[in-house]
């Protein structure tokens, strides 16, 4: 895997709310690097994943307190919604 998209890809966000979007509608929703934009993350995804993206859609995280050091950060999540009869396991 190419270094580049996994920077771009934090993590999963595993929540009871995610889950259920995950379920019902084929949707999955990442943290994401704040720098980034969606044809960055769709990219990403669909290289890592080996999916067919059709939408994505970013929300910037109002920033909590968080520090490792001397670095404070923002965070940005994506919802990426996929083709029909595709699906990404998570575990």
């Amino acid at each position: 895997m190419d270094t580049k998209y996994l920077e771009i890809i934090k993590a999963p966000v595993i929540t009871e709310k995610s889950a259920n979007l995950g379920q019902n509608k084929g949707q999955y929703v990442f943290k994401v690097d704040s720098r980034s934009n969606k044809t960055e993350i769709k990219q990403a995804i669909e290289k890592l994943f080996n999916v067919k993206v059709e939408e994505i859609r970013t929300i910037n995280v109002k920033p909590k307190k968080r520090r490792v050091g001397r670095y404070a950060g923002l965070t940005k999540k994506a919802i990426v919604t996929l083709a029909e009869g595709q699906s990404i396991e998570l575990n």
